[in-house]
């Protein structure tokens, strides 16, 4: 069962041919629930679909694990506390998250820029995290690694390459970042998160924790089976971010060009505060090349590459049952939202998808 619709929260109808469009993209993913959302300076298409049919809460209004697409809410929430002057990107980590504590001088160098940029030299887990998660690897891998535990693994880690030098993506460094600003704040990560990015977006169906039954989307494994919520345990910065496609909508739409930040005329608080404005900014900028004739770009927490309309900037998930993608092009003010409850494998069309939902339309 499938359904096309403009949402209350659209600025205008919906464009026949960009509900084409969702539909027939829609059809090329094979999931139970499938969600692809398109906002265009606040006009949205939302179409919903998949194989399983729907339940009492529509689809777009269930909240969806992001896993790694977390990690755009966790640079914006950095580069806020920057703005406000509260830490800096320089500041070393180990000296905000344990000082004194004597550490091998390659860790003492890794600094917020680092973790959060993929440049610390950390590996993507701690090498003591695969025994205790192999065993559980399909249901729950994560959460017998709680927090101390990946706080300690960074503060006696040997870093295989200096800081700065080489990217390589790891969800431990992001996790490690989540850890070191709530010590250098006072304030635990769950907490940070909601008063600095999710209350000022107004994205009040954004969390970290599953919420009441019946609102939180169900994953599948390949076979259909259901798969358990996610436990993220210590690695929450990383991936424990969930949120319905309409909240993802909401967060990709302050990152666009054009949304009326810093428009005197806006009455909201998200779209006056100067430190928010500038920690969208922020985001948005280019930082870092790597790759083959450094064609890869990215900012402090998006992939970035070219595109025949300008600029786009994206991030995609996966947990052990659900996808996610979040992307945008901020010189066309197109934002692109999209979810799937189906386990990721080699042929998976669904990153494809998205990828060209943003891409390729006018």
């Amino acid at each position: 069962m499938t359904d096309t619709t403009a949402l209350p929260e659209s600025a205008a109808p919906a464009e026949p041919a960009t509900a084409r469009l969702l539909a027939e993209a829609a059809g090329r993913i094979d999931a139970p629930d499938v969600v692809l959302a398109i906002s265009r300076y606040g006009a949205r298409t939302v179409h919903t679909g998949g194989g399983a049919a729907p339940g009492p809460v529509p689809r777009e209004r269930l909240a969806h694990e992001l896993g790694s697409a977390s990690k755009p809410y966790a640079g914006l929430l950095l580069a806020r506390l920057v703005a406000q002057g509260r830490v800096r990107y320089e500041d070393r980590a180990a000296d905000l998250l344990a000082p004194g504590f004597p550490v091998h001088p390659t860790v003492r160098r890794i600094t917020l820029r680092h973790l959060l940029t993929h440049t610390s030299g950390l590996p993507g887990l701690p090498a003591d995290f695969y025994p205790q998660a192999v065993p559980r690897w399909s249901t729950d891998p994560y959460g017998g690694y709680p927090a101390d535990r990946v706080v300690r693994a960074f503060l006696r880690a040997r870093p295989r390459h200096r800081p700065g030098t080489r990217w390589h993506y790891s969800n431990f460094a992001v996790s490690v970042l989540g850890h070191t600003l709530a010590a250098a704040t006072g304030t635990p990560w769950e907490v940070l998160l909601h008063q600095q990015v999710l209350a000022p977006l107004r994205l009040d169906a954004t969390r970290v924790r599953p919420g009441p039954e019946g609102t939180e989307a169900v994953g599948h494994r390949r076979d259909g089976t259901l798969v358990p919520v996610l436990d993220t345990g210590g690695f929450t910065a990383a991936g424990a971010v969930r949120a319905t496609p309409l909240d993802m909508l909401t967060f990709l739409e302050a990152h666009t060009a054009g949304t009326g930040l810093g428009d005197p005329e806006s009455t909201g608080p998200e779209l006056t505060d100067p430190t928010l404005a500038a920690a969208l900014a922020e985001v948005r900028r280019p930082v870092l090349r790597r790759g083959l004739r450094h064609t890869h770009t990215h900012t402090l927490t998006w992939f970035h590459h070219p595109s025949p309309y300008g600029p786009v900037l994206f991030h995609a998930g996966a947990t052990l049952g659900q996808q996610a993608f979040l992307g945008f092009r901020p010189d066309s003010g197109l934002a692109v939202a999209a979810t799937a409850t189906r386990r990721v494998h080699r042929a998976d069309t669904f990153v494809a998808t998205a990828y060209g939902l943003l891409t390729e339309t006018p």
